[in-house]
């Protein structure tokens, strides 16, 4: 049943079919790719979805639902619906890893020193020692004199570049202080550089160090201007005019120059891609995009001249529009979905409808706030506190089993025994941490629970700190006339729904 991506993008024109398929598939559920989840109760959002689609998914197990975005169906669904997941599928890029030894014969990553992967996760260390070796075939390949680090950070990539593969790189970062570290982490590596070559009898050799440029990158014709400066001495921090550098002599002219980013945030990408068509200096980019919801897009209240979106002329053609929703739902993870399990799923659900319900709140006593605005990771750092709370007393009880909720639960512990079968040492806090995990699982919006009277006031209790949280958050004062009560109660029958 499930349907394979038939798409190709090996020749311009099969490109343009498969951008044409997905704006003609996309187009009829603009309203869907538009919404947005916190205001999922204050547009009743599930009205718009087919009656026969919500019925089924509402009964739904959670691990189905997180199955979803990776395009796997049930064969009781709907064949509408079913239909819709996997013609999505079949539109999808591919996300198989690409085997580089194909593009680059000699690719051979080496693994970092512990000088130079110091401050690395495995994550990062990783991807600096591939991209490292990617980047240096390709500056060998087109003879260039030098790397620019678009958006360098803390300049992890370029000091691999600059000491390990012997490569003149200029870092550019908007972030004074990150240039600042660079270049402090830089003097550390070459101390240790020039230490191992007088111990090996090689301290004639000359290093290479990364030059730092700070400076914030709005527009092509600033990074065209940058690209110029490679060669200057010295380094340069938030230059007043690069135009006025240029005229004090401290450009080099005739230079062969990569682009390279690793992690380049929204419009940075497309900036050094039309970078590449228009500066003749530039004869290559390597660049790792990320945060393309932050993408600037035409038609879409940007005062610009230039669009991070649409860039080419084919999606142009087909008069695709996304808006800042749909992009942040393109960002979503199939992958982190599917991994997610049952029980942080439910908590996952649970946090989208507290947050959907406190836009409700917004919207009624505070419509000066504006639309959507930030309350940073509240539902997250109050189920972390209710989890202290609960691990505390069952280690302070020094019990095996749950016997009433916790206190915390408005003092309804008489209300609900929640208990957990099997014996558990007192402080053993892996034991009490699987009956928390337990614990929640019952409190779940999902649960099917026999005190359902009494995880519904629980979970009232817990929306109302998740709202005077995010009312402390906003700068914003609770006023007594705020009816949580009533608002939990107008949605709380559709917070299946929003899952």
């Amino acid at each position: 049943m499930a349907k394979q991506c038939k798409y190709s993008c090996d020749t311009a024109a099969e490109t343009l079919e498969w951008i044409k398929a997905i704006a003609d598939f996309i187009k009829p559920f603009s309203f869907l790719i538009n919404a947005h989840v916190v205001n999922f109760f204050k547009d009743r959002l599930w009205e718009a979805v087919d009656e026969d689609w919500l019925q089924c998914l509402s009964n739904e197990s959670v691990e189905s639902l997180l199955l979803i975005p990776s395009g796997i169906v049930q064969d009781h669904w709907p064949t509408s619906l079913k239909e819709f997941i996997l013609t999505l599928k079949s539109l999808v890029y591919p996300r198989e890893q690409a085997d580089l030894k194909k593009v680059f014969p000699n690719f051979q990553p080496t693994s970092l020193n512990s000088v130079l992967a110091q401050g690395m996760n495995l994550k990062k260390k990783h991807e600096v020692e591939v991209l490292s070796d990617i980047v240096s075939s390709v500056a060998s390949a087109v003879r260039a004199d030098a790397v620019i680090d678009v958006g360098a950070g803390q300049g992890y990539l370029a000091q691999v570049l600059a000491f390990e593969h012997q490569l003149s790189v200029v870092a550019i970062d908007a972030c004074s202080h990150h240039g600042k570290v660079t270049n402090a982490r830089a003097e550390r590596i070459k101390k240790h550089y020039m230490a191992q070559m007088r111990k090996f009898g090689s301290g004639n050799q000359r290093l290479n160090v990364p030059q730092t440029i700070t400076c914030n990158i709005m527009s092509l014709e600033t990074l065209k201007s940058l690209t110029t400066m490679s060669s200057h001495k010295g380094d340069v921090e938030q230059p007043k005019s690069i135009e006025q550098d240029l005229e004090l002599g401290l450009a080099g002219r005739g230079s062969s120059l990569v682009l390279a980013g690793l992690h380049a945030c929204g419009d940075l990408s497309v900036t050094m891609l039309k970078t590449l068509l228009e500066c003749e200096e530039v004869r290559a980019v390597i660049s790792i995009g990320c945060c393309y919801n932050l993408l600037s897009e035409e038609g879409f209240a940007n005062a610009r001249i230039q669009y991070g979106f649409p860039m080419s002329c084919g999606v142009k053609s087909v008069n695709l529009s996304l808006g800042k929703s749909s992009r942040d739902l393109a960002c979503q993870s199939a992958e982190r979905w599917k991994s997610l399990g049952k029980d942080a799923g439910l908590h996952n659900f649970e946090l989208h409808a507290f947050r959907a319900a406190f836009q409700m709140v917004l919207h009624k006593y505070f419509p000066e706030v504006g639309i959507s605005p930030s309350i940073g990771r509240q539902g997250k750092a109050l189920r972390r506190k209710q989890q202290r709370k609960i691990i505390k007393s069952e280690l302070q009880a020094e019990e095996s089993t749950y016997s009433d909720l916790p206190q915390m639960a408005c003092n309804m512990e008489e209300a609900c025994s929640v208990t957990h079968s099997g014996e558990s040492e007192a402080g053993n806090t892996s034991g009490v941490r699987s009956d928390v995990d337990a614990l929640f699982t019952k409190m779940s919006l999902h649960t099917g629970s026999t005190c359902e009277t009494t995880m519904s006031t629980y979970k009232y209790s817990l929306f109302e700190k998740f709202c005077q949280s995010g009312l402390c958050r906003l700068g914003l004062k609770p006023s007594d006339d705020i009816n949580f009560l009533g608002i939990w109660k107008e949605v709380e029958p559709y917070v299946v729904c929003l899952s």
